[in-house]
């Protein structure tokens, strides 16, 4: 019998390189053991094996194989080395094993896979961050107990998703740290360690209270997605058994009371989750653009709107005055809406980035582009109001607005004048964003463009007009 003694729990590669030699050694899976660490084995004249895994030589296998194993491999099953051990050793006789769907190995290693995958989802969806205050600023910290092995391949997501905020998640295996630059990792940590609130919950859990519609309660579904085991770290659900309990109660409410939008059936609770989502906005430091801005200039409009504009950032007179175009921008903006027939009062209009960014010189503030970060820092709440708005169709004004929309860069030239579909399902069209129009030195140019950009308009109306 062979030992091998893997570092962690989740390391692919040092399982490859110790796979690849057995295979090459013709050790049958049957005499390995694996452990991980300093684990002692429970088998008596196994031979630990410290021969260098560097030094086995390579073969090829499908690219199927590699990354269902890069799953399994996070996997909590302690057999799962073994496993796969065995299908790659049947790989070298069967090349075409991983497609056979009735092999049991196979099927016990997609079962492994889809379990490592949906923990993965569940991470992502239900780890909450809570802030604490620090000498050098605020941190955010989380709370997280994994089924498998995933903490480390989920920290990519992590750091993309929230570059700007500094940021540490803990669980009882490993934790993860990001100070905005540096991603390190330290040692497994309890529950104790991590905060049980912060201020914002008060706001979060009243926006959540806002938008929970009871007609549409499926209890058993809601179970599914969101097991139980996760609502102790989730501040909103401390919520939800109280909303269930009196759900038929609001339900019968919200028939005698409420005022039903027709087009979309939802409830007149919307208007008090807009302006839940509003304040919690006020107050945002997702990234540092909050500092030297005057204020966040959210969005505006009816919140049943069946059109909604993404512009990219305020500008100086929206950030002194708090709406969304109002200044040169806006006023080219109004004109073009009206000429292509669109009552802007009816309309949603918003930004990509809730804060002014700018440079200082002298006594004015000169326009800067937001970037990729602060971007995607502000994402979350354009995401926000399209959940709450629930747009027929969103015109992207600009780069930054179609990068926001669809969560990476988009080419204006390339997409312009075609019907997009979002990721919810919802249709986008992109156009430049209004001061590309003021930049324009030819006025003759300037007046073809301005053209082209109600010609937009036009289509976007049309599109709503299509679904009515």
């Amino acid at each position: 019998m062979r030992i091998i003694t893997l570092p962690a729990p989740d390391d692919f590669d040092a399982w490859r390189d110790a796979a690849r030699g057995l295979i090459t050694d013709s050790v049958p899976p049957d005499q390995v053991v694996w452990q991980v660490g300093d684990q002692p084995a429970d088998l008596f004249g196994a031979v630990a094996d410290d021969s260098p895994a560097a030094a086995a030589p390579r073969f090829n296998v499908s690219r199927g194989f590699i990354d269902l194993a890069r799953s399994v491999i996070l996997s909590n099953d302690p057999e799962r080395f073994a496993l796969l051990h065995t299908a790659l050793d049947r790989l070298r006789r069967q090349p075409r094993l991983i497609e056979d769907q009735a092999d049991p190995l196979i099927r016990r290693l997609d079962r492994l896979a889809k379990a490592v995958r949906r923990d993965i989802h569940k991470m992502r969806a239900f780890l909450r961050f809570r802030e604490t205050e620090g000498g050098d600023g605020p941190r955010y910290v989380a709370w997280f107990e994994p089924e498998h092995h995933i903490v480390r391949a989920n920290a990519a997501f992590f750091v993309s998703r929230f570059t700007t905020m500094r940021w540490s998640i803990l669980t009882p295996e490993v934790s993860l740290h990001w100070d905005g630059k540096t991603l390190t990792e330290g040692p497994g940590a309890a529950r104790a360690d991590a905060p049980e609130g912060d201020p914002t919950e008060a706001v979060w859990k009243t926006y959540y209270a806002s938008i929970f519609n009871p007609a549409r309660v499926k209890i058993g579904a809601m179970l599914k997605e969101m097991p139980r085991k996760y609502w102790k770290n989730i501040p909103e659900t401390a919520l939800v058994s109280a909303l269930i309990a009196g759900a038929q109660a609001r339900e019968t409410g919200m028939i005698d009371t409420a005022k039903v939008d027709v087009r979309s059936g939802r409830g007149g609770n919307a208007q008090a989750a807009w302006a839940a989502l509003r304040d919690e906005a006020m107050t945002c430091t997702r990234c540092p653009l909050y500092a030297p801005a005057t204020q966040t200039v959210f969005g505006e409009g009816p919140v049943d709107a069946a059109l909604m504009f993404v512009g990219e950032q305020p500008g100086d007179q929206e950030d002194l005055a708090g709406h969304p175009f109002v200044g040169p921008a806006g006023q080219v903006f109004d004109r073009a809406v009206a000429e292509a027939g669109i009552d802007r009062a009816r309309a949603y209009v918003t930004n990509a980035v809730k804060h002014f960014k700018f440079e200082p010189r002298g006594k004015r503030r000169i326009h800067s582009s937001p970037n990729a970060g602060e971007i995607q820092a502000c994402r979350w709440w354009v995401e926000q109001e399209r959940l709450l708005i629930q747009p027929r169709v969103t015109v992207a004004l600009g780069a930054t607005a179609a990068r926001s929309l669809f969560g990476k860069a988009m080419t204006i030239g390339r997409e312009r004048g075609k019907a997009l579909t979002l990721s919810d399902g919802g249709t986008a069209f992109i156009t430049v964003h209004p001061s590309y129009l003021l930049r324009l030195p030819d006025p003759a140019a300037k007046e073809i463009e301005y053209a082209r950009f109600v010609a937009d308009l036009k289509m976007a109306a049309e599109a709503v007009a299509q679904g009515d």
